[in-house]
């Protein structure tokens, strides 16, 4: 399903080539008053956008259909480098060795509308957007996997790569790919699940420096075969700073690695038992053969980027283990002195039936190389080597609880993907997760967590990016609180005056922005927590970061007015609706905080400030349709800014209030007016014709791909961006998928649902497998932070609000209210939530899948008038009440605080 094709496939035949040259004359700038030309009808064929309602398909990308060579999914633990899973299950790009380079592929590409010099685009402006990596360029390492059946006497051999195969599928579901490989003149069927293990909540284990292959194949006749599953892996220790002569392969062979206290470590065929989360199959602790690949040089210290260990296992005691391995089927081109080794493990299958095979590989290299320039952190290292002395032990971790570790991971996948949500929509709202398994993010030895904006690109972990990044606060909220304890709060900060340096140590000035986006970070950290302690233990210092934003009001009237930098990399004067609104909902979270640690004075304060700054943001910032951007009154125009444009970020402060559940900052009416204007003047099916005439932005979206642009000028004024002409202009002619999500959240939790699938829909089809990675939605480089503002969609989707310090948690969904389920997580636990709605019952789920929930209340929409309410818990009943607020809400109240660990059921009628 895509925009129809008029719109979005109009120059797929040179797309499917990998590069899209722009046939636009060259030009040395934006041109400031080049006339607005968005469609006010956007000519969507109503069937498509209905189709965008249907529950669907997971997305499946085929060989058939050429879909494969430019799919790259992070299957390496968070903060562990990037590694790939190709369309056709090989790995590929291999950046774990510490490289700290800018973009996956550093590259320069010619593009006539470049501003860099020489009309070159690089890896932060949008390299990889317009001439895709092909994954047959970067596989550095020798690696794969072939599989042998005898069946009557005949011996037939295929490698699990795409030439191999009839069709090769690919299923893009995140955390979890699996790729099909059949072919009718073949006996087996083969079925690879990837991933490298990922449990919401637990940082820890989802940040482990492997990937695990789960391979099931499937006698398809009806006489027995035997199977021979071969895998390969090059050692790369040292390969990459000349030192490759020095590696060795060497075999381990451990048997069962079950814990059964101290002195029991290894134990030999002592199964678990069957594990609830395995998808109905039963997972037993295994025997581990594995090769460590590592080097013969005994260096304690380790300088190289790439000196360490790499581990190849399968979890099969019998398996064959070859040191050095030689593929003389392998069509990949030799590397230079190869040190591969393989492994083989034998099956026997009865006719119909199938057998199952996991391998691991795992990698250890403890330096952060060339970051200790830039964080004094880094010195320390990796995370994962504070926790593991080499490869092999974290493999031999994995096998010890690949129960838990596999079943988790695939428990968190069904509970994802097992809801009446799109497939598609399930899948963009949380694929920009990913970046955290890319060289996007890192994790010291110290513990802390930091990141550039996008691969290699703006240091930092930049305040005024990173607030949009929803996503990481839900999935792996610890993180976040350490994060603003450790920097915000800590390093970055400046007591004397509340200020919150915008890169921590890297950049020692604020960005308005980002300390007011940092704010409300805050306070999400503070609900996404189990109790108030992290509230009450940083609440002298979160008050100085209000009182920060509020001195930068200077003439009292509740709307900031201190020029200072924001994301879009300049100082602009004036009032501006975006940054006023998003600092009045900062202080309204502020106030609330106020309020629950008993700052009675504080939040006083900060009630007055928002109370004003509505007042007269709606007043003077509205132009009647939309927010602008009001001059200074002494320096007018003369900077660059948004004035009079149609600005996507406008109303980002009432965006933040709903993803944390602040209610209304601004008034409805006029919010739902200004989201409208930016469909109308900023969203286009096609934005060819708009780049055409608007230049020097990068090239995020091409002709025939839909977008909203950043900044229009629906009024055509003369020089609607200011006096000035700077580099920064370029920005408001581009498509940059962050703020897109950023608006499609927003627009969804204000009842515009059709126009946040559609822009959601936009970003989906333009990161198709067809055109270039889906996994990796591009602006400053690869894989960049701003995406996991994807999340919001799906939080403001469900109605989502959660306080776990109150024990609170409310659903409402916007789409399919009738007959609705779709997952959820809290502070110490992740499960499902469903309903089914009539005109007088409503009837409510939760289950708990992981960990637990503590409630007290819970907020739903019945769209009717209750008379009663019953509560169950793991099916028993429990005391509550309730109370019926506006808008068809209903607020159920438990007769205490009880904790959920199975199920909780509610009905109203």
């Amino acid at each position: 399903m895509a925009i129809p094709r008029r719109y979005f496939l109009r120059n797929m035949g040179l797309m499917a080539s990998g590069f899209l040259l722009s046939k636009l004359p060259a030009s040395g700038g934006g041109f400031q008053s080049a006339p607005h030309n968005i469609p006010v009808d956007k000519r969507l064929d109503p069937r498509w956008v209905k189709g965008l309602f249907e529950r669907g398909k997971a997305t499946t990308y085929l060989k058939s259909r050429e879909e494969l060579k430019y799919i790259g999914m992070p299957v390496g633990g968070i903060a562990c480098g990037t590694l790939y899973l190709g369309g056709d299950g090989r790995l590929w790009l291999w950046d774990i060795f510490n490289e700290n380079q800018e973009g996956i592929d550093p590259r320069e590409i010619p593009w006539p509308d470049a501003l860099h010099e020489g009309a070159k685009v690089r890896s932060r402006d949008g390299a990889n957007y317009i001439a895709p990596t092909v994954a047959a360029d970067k596989r550095v390492l020798d690696q794969g996997f072939s599989v042998e059946v005898l069946v009557n006497g005949q011996t037939l051999v295929k490698e699990l790569r795409a030439e191999d195969w009839k069709e090769v599928s690919f299923e893009a579901t995140y955390p979890v790919a699996t790729v099909t490989y059949t072919d009718p003149s073949f006996p087996v069927a083969v079925t690879m699940k990837a991933y490298s293990p990922f449990i919401p909540l637990d940082a820890d284990n989802s940040g482990l420096p492997a990937t695990i292959f789960s391979f099931s194949f499937q006698n398809l006749g009806s006489v027995s075969v035997e199977v021979k599953i071969l895998g390969w892996l090059e050692n790369g220790v040292r390969k990459f700073t000349g030192t490759e002569d020095l590696r060795r392969n060497e075999v381990v062979q451990k048997g069962d690695l079950v814990d059964r206290g101290p002195g029991a470590l290894f134990l030999r065929r002592t199964g678990l038992g069957p594990d609830y989360l395995s998808d109905d199959k039963t997972l037993w602790d295994t025997d581990l053969t594995a090769i460590l690949l590592s080097s013969t040089a005994a260096v304690p210290v380790f300088p190289e980027r790439d000196a360490g260990t790499m581990c190849f296992a399968v979890l099969d005691a019998a398996a064959v283990a070859f040191t050095d391995y030689k593929n003389n089927t392998s069509s990949e081109p030799a590397t230079g002195n190869h040190l591969t080794g393989a492994l083989s493990v034998d099956r026997h299958i009865a006719g119909g039936a199938s057998a199952d095979v996991s391998f691991v590989i795992s990698w250890h290299f403890p330096t952060t190389g060339t970051l200790k320039k830039l964080v004094s952190d880094a010195n320390s290292g990796n995370y994962y080597a504070a926790k593991f002395q080499s490869a092999q032990a974290v493999t031999e971790y994995i096998a010890k609880h690949f129960n838990h570790l596999s079943a988790t991971t695939l428990a968190w996948h069904r509970t994802w993907y097992d809801s009446t949500l799109p497939w598609w929509f399930m899948e963009r709202t949380f694929v920009n997760i990913s970046c955290l398994a890319t060289t996007t993010a890192h994790r010291f030895s110290s513990g802390r967590f930091w990141a550039w904006e996008g691969v290699g690109a703006c240091e930092g972990t930049c305040t005024h990016v990173w607030q949009y990044a929803q996503a990481m606060a839900r999935i792996f909220p610890s993180i976040e609180r350490d994060l603003r304890e450790r920097v915000d709060l800590y390093v970055g900060f400046v007591p004397e005056s509340g200020m919150i340096w915008f890169r921590g140590e890297n950049a020692k000035h604020p960005a308005i922005d980002g300390q007011a986006g940092t704010v409300l970070r805050i306070y999400r950290e503070h609900t996404m927590s189990a109790n108030d302690s992290f509230l009450r233990r940083n609440w002298e210092k979160i008050r100085l970061a209000i009182t920060f934003i509020l001195k930068q009001d200077k003439n009292g009237d509740g709307m900031e007015d201190t020029p200072l930098e924001n994301t879009l990399d300049a100082v602009w004067d004036g009032e501006i609706a975006w940054i006023v609104g998003l600092c009045i909902a900062a202080v309204r979270a502020g106030q609330v905080m106020a309020e629950e640690v008993g700052d009675d004075a504080f939040a006083a304060l900060c009630k007055t400030y928002v109370t004003s700054g509505r007042k007269n943001m709606e007043k003077y910032l509205f132009n009647g349709e939309y927010f602008v951007h009001r001059p200074d009154a002494v320096l007018g125009r003369k900077k660059l800014g948004s004035y009079n444009t149609s600005h996507i970020d406008q109303v980002y402060g009432q965006a933040w209030a709903h993803q944390v559940g602040l209610g209304r900052v601004f008034d409805k009416t006029k919010t739902i007016s200004a989201l409208k204007a930016l469909w109308k003047y900023n969203f286009t099916p096609d934005v060819g014709p708009y780049i055409k005439t608007h230049k020097g932005g990068r090239p995020y979206a091409l002709a025939g791909e839909a977008g909203m642009i950043m900044n229009t000028n629906p009024r055509n004024e003369a020089k609607p961006y200011g006096e000035s002409t700077t580099w920064q202009l370029g920005y408001f002619h581009e498509c940059m998928s962050g703020f897109e999500h950023q608006v499609a959240a927003h627009m969804m939790a204000e009842g515009l649902t059709q126009e946040a699938m559609i822009l959601t829909r936009a970003v989906h089809d333009r990161y198709h497998a067809a055109k270039r990675n889906p996994f990796n939605e591009i602006e400053c480089s690869d894989h960049y932070a701003r995406a996991m503002a994807s999340y919001g969609t799906f939080i403001t989707t469900c109605g989502f609000v959660y306080n776990g310090p109150a024990g609170f948690i409310s659903f409402a969904p916007r789409i399919g209210a009738a007959d609705f389920k779709a997952p959820f997580t809290a502070a110490e636990g992740w499960g499902s939530y469903s309903q089914q709605r009539s005109a007088s019952l409503l009837t409510a789920e939760i289950v708990v899948v992981y960990g637990h929930v503590d409630l007290q209340r819970i907020r739903l929409t019945a769209g009717f008038a209750p008379k009663r309410v019953a509560v169950t818990l793991d099916g028993k009943i429990v005391g509550a009440e309730f109370k019926q607020l506006g808008d068809g809400e209903v607020e159920v109240i438990l007769a205490d605080t009880f904790r959920v660990e199975g199920s909780l059921g509610v009905r109203v009628s």
